[in-house]
C-alpha cells in the first residue's frame, strides 16, 4: 500500500479517536457511557461546605511545591473535610507526608505532551472509576492556570464530583487553542486572565471556590529519616557541619532550560577561589553524568549527589545550604521552600512574554532572598520566549552575570547568619 495512503489512514483514525473522547463527546454521552457524575452536578458547592474534596495536581515537582500554600489554606478553610490529593505517581514521595490531606493517590498517566491522548483518557476513566467515584466527592479542584497537558480535567470529570472548579480554557491564548472545550468538563470555571505567580493563581482559585487565605508561605513535609539521609550523604562526601556549602542544581525538565555544565564548572571554580565554598551537585538520575563531570573537573572541593537522593532528601539537604544556584526546575522550588537563598538561571529573555510557561513572572523562586539572571534579549529566531529544543537563549547568560549575583546572595546570607549568632550569644 502507498505510504502516503497509510499515513493518511492513520491520521484519520487518530483524529476520529480524539473526537470520540473529546470533552464535548464525553459531556454529551456521559450518562450513556457511565462516565457522568455520581451525584447531580452543581456549581453551588463551596470549599467550606464540602464534606469531601478532590484536588488534582498531575503535573511536575515545582508545581507540587508551589501548591503547598494551597493545601494548607484549603485545610484551614475546612478542617473537617475528607481531602484527597491526586498526583503523578513519580512525585508521590514529595507530598505523601502532607498533613493537610487525608490521602495521596499516585496516578500513572504517562505524560506525552498532548492534551488529548485517547488511551490516557480511557486510563483516567478506569482510575477514577476504581479509586475516585466510590468516594462520592462533593467538590473537585484543578488549580492549574496554564494548558492542561496531564488529563487533569478528565480525572476531575470522571471522579463524579458534584462540583468541579478550574481555570477557564480562555485565560491565555495557547490554552484556548490546546484545551478547546475543556470548560465543558467542569461545573464552574474562573476566567482570570491576569498573569500572576503560580502561588497566587493557586490561591486565587481557592478563594473563588469559597476558601479563605491567610498565609502564602511554601512548606515541605519531611521526615527525620530524610534529614538523616541528607546528613549521611554529606558526611560520606567529606563535608562537615562548618563547611560553607553552595548547591548547584544542574538539570531541568527541558534541555533549553539547562545552562551548560562547563559554565557551572567555571562559576563553581570562581566561587571556590573567592568565597571558600564547598560545591555539592544535586539533581535526578538523568543529571548524574553532569554532576560527575562537575565533580571531576573541580576536584576535592566538590561532591556529586545527583541521582543519589530522593526528592525529600534533596529538600532536607537544602535546609542546610545557604545558597542554591539552579536552572528553572523542580529543585529550584525545593530550595526556596527549604529556606535557602536561590539564584535562578533562566532561559526566558528579559523582554519576553510574562505569561510564557518559562517566565520568572510566573515561576520565580517563592522566597525572600532570590535573584534571577536571564538573557537580555532572545536569540534568533525566538521572540516572546525560548522555543528551542536545545540550550539556546539561555546561552545569553554569562558566567560573570551569575557570579556577581551569587556572591551578593551568599554574602547576604553570611551577614544574616553572623547577626543571628550575635543575638543568640547576647541572650
Amino acid at each position: 500500500m502507498n505510504s502516503r495512503l497509510v499515513l493518511a489512514i492513520r491520521q484519520r483514525v487518530s483524529n476520529a479517536s480524539v473526537r470520540m473522547v473529546s470533552p464535548k463527546t464525553v459531556t454529551s454521552f456521559s450518562r450513556l457511557l457511565s462516565l457522568g457524575e455520581a451525584k447531580t452536578a452543581s456549581s453551588s458547592v463551596d470549599v467550606k461546605g464540602a464534606r469531601s474534596i478532590l484536588v488534582v495536581r498531575q503535573d511536575t515537582i515545582g508545581d507540587l511545591v508551589l501548591m503547598s500554600p494551597f493545601l494548607r489554606e484549603l485545610r484551614r478553610s475546612n478542617p473537617s473535610a475528607w481531602i484527597t490529593l491526586a498526583v503523578d505517581a513519580k512525585f508521590r514521595n514529595l507530598v505523601e507526608l502532607c498533613p493537610y490531606v487525608n490521602e495521596v493517590l499516585g496516578f500513572d498517566l504517562d505524560y506525552r505532551g498532548r492534551t488529548i491522548v485517547p488511551s490516557l483518557v480511557l486510563r483516567a476513566w478506569r482510575l477514577a472509576k476504581r479509586h475516585l467515584r466510590p468516594r462520592r466527592f462533593d467538590l473537585a479542584l484543578v488549580p492549574r492556570w496554564d494548558v492542561d497537558l496531564y488529563h487533569s480535567g478528565y480525572i476531575a470529570r470522571f471522579s463524579g464530583a458534584a462540583c468541579r472548579v478550574a481555570y477557564s480554557e480562555n485565560v491565555v491564548a495557547h490554552k484556548q487553542e490546546m484545551n478547546r472545550d475543556f470548560d465543558l468538563l467542569f461545573t464552574r470555571t474562573l476566567d482570570d486572565r491576569v498573569c500572576k505567580h503560580e502561588v497566587v493563581t493557586n490561591l486565587d482559585l481557592l478563594r473563588a471556590a469559597g476558601g479563605t487565605v491567610t498565609n502564602d508561605l511554601l512548606e515541605l513535609w519531611l521526615s527525620e529519616e530524610d534529614r538523616a539521609a541528607a546528613d549521611q550523604a554529606l558526611l560520606s562526601g567529606g563535608i562537615g557541619r562548618d563547611d560553607l556549602l553552595v548547591c548547584l542544581a544542574l538539570g531541568a525538565g527541558e534541555q533549553k532550560r539547562i545552562w551548560p555544565v562547563e559554565r557551572f564548572v567555571e562559576l563553581a571554580r570562581k566561587m571556590q577561589r573567592e568565597c571558600g565554598v564547598r560545591i555539592v551537585a544535586v539533581g535526578g538520575a538523568e543529571d548524574r553524568d553532569r554532576g560527575s563531570r562537575l565533580a571531576m573537573e573541580l576536584g576535592l572541593g566538590a561532591t556529586n549527589l545527583a541521582g543519589g537522593l530522593t526528592l525529600r532528601q534533596t529538600a532536607a539537604l537544602f535546609e542546610r545550604v545557604p545558597l542554591v544556584i539552579a536552572n528553572d526546575s523542580g529543585p529550584m522550588h525545593l530550595a526556596a521552600a527549604a529556606g535557602a537563598a536561590v539564584l535562578e538561571i533562566s532561559c526566558h529573555p528579559s523582554p519576553g512574554e510574562p505569561s510564557h510557561r518559562n517566565s520568572p513572572a510566573r515561576f520565580h523562586p517563592w522566597t525572600k532572598e532570590y535573584a534571577v539572571v536571564r538573557p537580555s534579549s532572545p536569540a534568533e529566531p525566538c521572540t516572546s520566549g525560548c522555543e528551542s529544543a536545545a540550550a539556546h537563549c539561555i546561552l545569553g547568560v554569562s558566567v560573570g552575570m551569575a557570579q556577581e549575583v551569587a556572591k551578593c546572595l551568599l554574602a547576604s546570607r553570611q551577614v544574616e547568619k553572623a547577626t543571628r549568632s550575635g543575638v543568640q550569644s547576647a541572650s
